[in-house]
């Protein structure tokens, strides 16, 4: 058990909190990566031995929000378990593995005039989290935060907050013993008044990181004055072409869709080729029925699926379902699919089964999203999937970082010159 003087800083004014954590960022700024990596594995091991701690603190948020009728699908989001726990502990091995990102040279040049430029990443200081229901988000921020060298201010929803502290405190604790400032790490609760206040914490917070439904998104993407990287919501796409092996599509459509379903990456939209629809369609209804799933489908859907397909109207195709639903619909061919996609799409995964090389290159090439992939599902766009020990979140935006957002994606860059004495004339 931590003591009271290992708690998070929780019930302070934001602004001596975000204080804090600009002077611990400048300490750990240049802290080398052995210290680091020594600091995450003392943390990943902290995490599995409160294990018990945590998840009971988890049981009180989730039956407050059993009580306040939340939606199963945040439920499943908010739920954690012993297995979900070790894993927010591997999450933090697996970024103890990786290199550090701090100080690599980017790009290096010498001037005629004998001076060496160089481009180095840098950290980008103190990082403002602000997401909902998700408490292992916290043990992934921390820990990409505390690797990439920066301090992170955790401002989780009060429906997981139970959960939040009792992580933060464990975090914190094992952090103070590696003579790490525990203030590179903070939980930050309070009204709704205090996301204003980090929304206007300029030369305090350096930037802003809204993960959650697409409401908190545009919320601080329209109200903040500090730069922020914009997380989207995952209206996912999955095309099953004219050529697709369909015992492949559908082996990849219901792992995309039921593997877990309240998730981004998670497929919400199945377009298939008008040319294998009734072949595919015949074998994916009654199989996706099995699986629990229910189809909102366009008129053809409903005419080879029949009564168990419910008929779709527009607004199915620009939802989210973050459930065990499914829009469906028709379409002539790639181009059609690649026009709706473009109308509907929220720019973070989209999916083609193909066994046409030219249909998979013209589907990379015109599908504008943070992640394309060709035969293979998209529950994979995840950092800890692809190699980046865990995640910061999906960015569906196109500046600085896209996609899942790792180590590298919390760093900047600046350029260091040396010279000789040389003068401009």
């Amino acid at each position: 058990m931590t003591t009271a003087a290992e708690t998070p800083r929780v019930d302070e004014p934001f602004i001596e909190q975000a204080t804090a954590a600009k002077e611990a960022a400048r300490a750990l700024a240049p802290m080398d990566r052995m210290r680091k990596d020594a600091a995450l594995l003392a943390m990943a091991d902290a995490l599995e031995e409160a294990s018990e701690t945590i998840v009971s603190a988890n049981a009180e948020d989730v039956a407050r929000a059993r009580d306040n009728g939340t939606d199963p699908a945040i439920i499943d989001r908010l739920r954690l378990d012993g297995k979900r726990v070790a894993g927010m502990a591997q999450g933090l091995r697996d970024l103890a593995a990786l290199p550090d990102p701090v100080g690599d040279v980017e790009r290096g040049w010498m001037l005629p005039n004998g001076m060496s430029v160089r481009q180095v990443r840098v950290p980008l200081g103190v990082l403002g989290i602000i997401y909902e229901a998700r408490p292992n988000v916290t043990a992934d921020a921390a820990g990409i935060a505390l690797k990439s060298g920066n301090a992170v201010l955790l401002r989780g929803s009060s429906s997981a907050e139970s959960s939040n502290r009792a992580i933060t405190a464990v975090l914190r604790h094992a952090i103070g013993s590696f003579g790490i400032p525990r203030d590179v790490v903070q939980l930050v609760t309070g009204p709704r008044s205090v996301t204003d206040e980090m929304m206007k914490a300029r030369g305090l917070v350096d930037v802003l990181i809204p993960r959650g439904g697409a409401g908190l998104i545009q919320a601080v993407v329209t109200g903040a004055q500090v730069p922020v990287i914009e997380t989207g919501t995952g209206n996912c796409h999955l095309y099953v072409d004219a050529s697709a092996d369909l015992r492949m599509a559908l082996d990849v459509l219901g792992n995309a869709k039921t593997q877990r379903c309240s998730v981004c990456n998670a497929v919400e939209t199945l377009l298939v080729h008008r040319s294998v629809a009734e072949e595919f369609l015949r074998k994916a209804v009654p199989a996706l029925g099995r699986l629990g799933v229910t189809l909102h489908g366009d008129e053809t859907t409903v005419e080879i699926g029949g009564s168990t397909v419910v008929p779709a109207v527009p607004a199915d195709f620009e939802e989210e379902w973050l459930s065990m639903d499914l829009s469906v619909a028709v379409v002539d061919d790639l181009g059609a699919a690649l026009d709706h996609i473009r109308r509907y799409s929220s720019g973070h995964s989209e999916t083609i089964i193909t066994n046409d090389l030219s249909a998979s290159e013209r589907f990379v090439s015109e599908v504008d999203a943070a992640a394309v992939l060709v035969n293979a599902s998209s529950r994979f766009v995840d950092g800890g999937e692809f190699g980046f020990g865990a995640e910061i979140g999906i960015s569906t935006q196109k500046l600085h970082a896209r996609g899942p957002m790792g180590l590298a994606e919390m760093t900047t860059t600046k350029y260091v010159v040396h010279g000789q004495g040389q003068t401009r004339g």
